[in-house]
C-alpha cells in the first residue's frame, strides 16, 4: 500500500497567538505575566512537533527525501468541524466545535456546504467551556481524564443553587462570545501541567483558590458525596447548557440553517445535546460519534480529501446569512458527484471471522466441554487453566445466524448478563451493539447487579437504553434519532416503571436508537427480546471491566472469564458457564 498523504491537526498559522493572547491579563496580585509565559511555552512545544516529515523520517531511519507522501497541517478545530460535516447526512449545515483547547482556540463555529467549510467565529485562549467543566470536575473529587461524564450523571441528583456563581464564572457576550472570570482558574496565570500515563493524559489542578473561597473545601476523591457536590454539578450543567445555547442561537441567526453538525469534547455531554432541539431553532443534529480529539483524525482525512480531490463544486462560495448568496442556496451543487461519500460510521473498527474466533476459544486458558451443533467438536482440544483461581468449566456451541439472536434474547429475558461481541468495533467511546454487555431493563436490580459483578461504577451513574427506532415515540418525549448514544431524552412517565434499570433519577435516559439497516444483528437481538417480553428496549453498556472496551476475541474471552458474566455471544458462538 502506498501512502499518499500524511497530516497532523496543528496549523502553523494557528500557532501565532492573537494580540489578546499575548496581552497580560489583570489579576488580583497584579502579576499578568503568566499568560504570556504560557503562550511562549505552547509555541515552543508546537515547534517541536511541527516538523512531522523530519520526525517520521528519523523514526523510520530513512532520508527525508525518500518520503514521497504529501504532508498537511490542519488546524485542530477545523479538523473537528470537518469531522462533523463531511461524514454527516447534511448537504448544508451550521457547524460548532466545543472543546477544551486546541491551537489557542476553545470554540469554533462555521458553515458547511457541498465540500467546503467556512469559519464564521471562534472563542480564543484562555476562555473555554471545557476548562470550566474540567476544573469543576476536579474540585468535586473526580481527578481522572474523562471524569466529566460522571459529573454529568451526578447533576440530576442536585439543584442548581450555585447558578449565580457559575454565571459569574462564565459570562456571555454579544455575537455568541463568552469569557471566563479568570480569578477561578490557574491555566492562564500559572499554567497547568499535563503528563501522559499509559495512554491517557493526567492534568494538573485547573481550579484556583477562588473555588474553595466560594464553595468550601474541595472534595477528596473516594469520599462520601454530599448535597453540595450534587448541587454544584447541577449548577455547572445548567450553566454549560445556557452558554452552549447562547452560542448555538447566534450560529442559527448567522446561518439561517436548521441542520447542525456538533463536535469537540464538550459534544460528549449528551444531556446538553438532548436539549438542543428544545432550546434552539435547529431541527436536525448530527453529533460525530468520536466527537473528541480522536475524531479529528477522521476530520483531517476528509478535509484533505476535499482539498486534494478538488471536490468542491465550481463557483459555489460559502456565505453566511445576509450576504450575496442566501442561506437557502449556498453550497448547492449542480450534480451529485462533488459530495464526499458518507462514511459507514461508527462501525469502522476491526472485525473477526468465526474461524478466528474459534481458534481463540480453543486457546482459552479454561477447560471447555464442547458441544458443537455442526459436529466440529472432534477437531477441538481442551486446555487446563494456568490461572487456577479462575478455573471453572464452560461450554460453547456454534449457532446459526437465525439461532444466535433468539438464544441471546431468551437469556436476557431470563435475567442473565450477556456479553455481545459482533462485527466491526465501534469508533468512539460508546458501545453500540457490537462490543456490548446487554441485560433486561425491566429488572430494577440489574443496575446493582452489573455494578457488583462487572462494572464497579459509582451508583449514581445511569445505564443506557437501546431501543428499536420505530418505537422511540412510544417511550421517549423526543423522537429525533440518536444512533450513537449521544442524546439524553426524558422517558415518558407511564413508561418509566416498565424499564427502571435504564431510567435515571430525573426520568431521563441516554438512548441509542437502533435501526435494521445500520446494525442488523443488534436490531434482531432487540426485536427477539421484544417478541418475548413486549418491550423493544434492552440495557446496553460497554463490554469492559474498568478498562478499554474489548476489541479482539481474546479481549472478550478474557473479560468474560475474569468477571461474573453469565454467557458470551461471540460471532456465531455461544460460550456458557456450566
Amino acid at each position: 500500500m502506498r501512502v499518499g498523504h500524511i497530516a497532523d491537526q496543528a496549523s502553523r498559522f494557528a500557532l501565532s497567538p492573537s494580540p489578546f493572547a499575548l496581552r497580560p491579563s489583570p489579576s488580583p496580585n497584579g502579576n499578568g505575566h503568566g499568560l504570556t509565559r504560557q503562550v511562549i511555552d505552547r509555541l515552543r512545544n508546537a515547534a517541536k512537533v511541527r516538523d512531522l516529515k523530519g520526525d517520521l523520517a528519523r523514526v523510520l531511519g530513512i532520508p527525508t527525501s525518500t518520503l514521497r507522501a504529501r504532508f498537511h497541517n490542519i488546524e485542530h478545530h477545523r479538523a473537528h468541524l470537518a469531522s462533523s460535516f463531511f461524514v454527516s447526512p447534511f448537504e448544508r449545515a451550521a457547524l460548532l466545535s466545543l472543546d477544551g483547547f486546541g491551537d489557542f482556540i476553545s470554540t469554533m463555529w462555521g458553515i458547511g456546504g457541498g465540500n467546503s467549510i467556512k469559519v464564521l467565529g471562534q472563542v480564543e485562549y484562555p476562555h473555554s467551556l471545557g476548562i470550566v467543566y474540567t476544573a469543576t470536575t476536579q474540585f468535586l473529587g473526580f481527578p481522572h481524564y474523562g471524569d466529566e461524564g460522571k459529573v454529568m450523571g451526578l447533576a440530576p441528583y442536585g439543584r442548581p443553587r450555585f447558578i449565580g456563581q457559575f454565571r459569574d464564572i462564565i459570562r456571555t457576550e454579544k455575537k455568541g462570545q463568552f469569557r471566563l472570570n479568570l480569578d477561578y482558574f490557574r491555566h492562564a496565570m500559572e499554567g497547568v501541567d499535563m503528563i501522559w500515563n499509559e495512554g491517557s493524559p493526567k492534568i494538573g489542578r485547573v481550579f484556583s483558590d477562588e473555588y474553595p473561597r466560594q464553595f468550601g473545601a474541595a472534595r477528596e476523591p473516594n469520599t462520601q458525596l454530599t448535597d453540595r457536590e450534587s448541587d454544584l454539578a447541577a449548577s455547572l450543567q445548567l450553566r454549560l447548557e445556557e452558554v452552549a445555547f447562547h452560542v448555538l442561537n447566534h450560529l442559527h441567526d448567522e446561518t439561517g440553517l436548521s441542520d447542525l453538525g456538533l463536535s469537540g469534547g464538550v459534544a460528549y455531554n449528551s444531556v446538553m445535546n438532548g436539549k438542543i432541539l428544545l432550546h434552539t431553532p435547529f431541527r436536525r443534529v448530527f453529533v460525530q460519534p468520536a466527537a473528541g480529539d480522536s475524531g479529528t483524525a477522521l476530520g483531517v482525512c476528509y478535509q484533505i480529501l476535499s482539498e486534494v480531490e478538488g471536490l468542491r463544486a465550481k463557483g459555489q462560495g460559502l456565505r453566511a446569512k445576509g450576504e450575496e448568496e442566501s442561506a437557502d442556496s449556498f453550497g448547492q451543487r449542480s450534480d451529485d458527484t462533488s459530495r464526499l461519500a458518507l462514511c459507514c460510521l461508527p462501525f469502522i473498527g476491526p472485525e473477526f471471522t468465526n474461524e478466528e474466533i474459534l481458534k481463540e476459544l480453543q486457546m482459552s486458558n479454561l477447560r471447555f466441554h464442547i458441544s458443537d451443533l455442526e459436529s466440529q467438536s472432534s477437531s477441538l482440544r481442551s486446555h487446563k487453566s494456568d490461572r487456577t483461581s479462575q478455573s471453572q468449566d464452560a461450554t460453547f456451541v456454534k449457532c446459526s445466524d437465525y439461532e444466535i439472536t433468539k438464544r441471546a434474547a431468551r437469556d436476557i429475558a431470563n435475567g442473565l448478563i450477556v456479553g455481545w461481541f459482533q462485527g466491526r468495533m465501534e469508533f468512539g467511546p460508546r458501545a453500540l451493539g457490537n462490543r456490548s454487555i446487554v441485560v433486561d431493563p425491566r429488572r430494577a436490580e440489574m443496575k446493582d447487579i452489573l455494578n457488583e459483578r462487572i462494572k464497579k461504577r459509582e451508583p449514581f451513574r445511569p445505564f443506557a437504553p437501546s431501543i428499536l427506532v420505530e418505537h422511540v415515540g412510544a417511550y421517549f418525549e423526543q423522537t429525533h434519532p440518536a444512533p450513537t448514544m449521544l442524546m439524553v431524552y426524558q422517558i415518558k412517565p407511564e413508561r418509566r416503571p416498565e424499564i427502571p434499570a435504564v431510567t435515571h433519577v430525573d426520568g431521563s435516559g441516554r438512548l441509542q436508537t437502533v435501526s435494521r439497516d445500520v446494525n442488523k444483528r443488534f436490531y434482531q437481538l432487540i426485536e427477539e427480546f421484544y417478541k418475548l417480553t413486549g418491550v423493544p428496549v434492552v440495557l446496553n453498556t460497554s463490554f469492559n471491566e474498568n478498562e478499554p472496551i474489548v476489541c479482539t476475541p481474546r479481549d472478550a474471552i478474557d473479560c468474560f472469564l475474569k468477571t461474573r458474566m453469565d454467557v458470551l455471544y461471540i460471532g456465531n458462538y455461544a460460550v456458557r458457564r456450566k
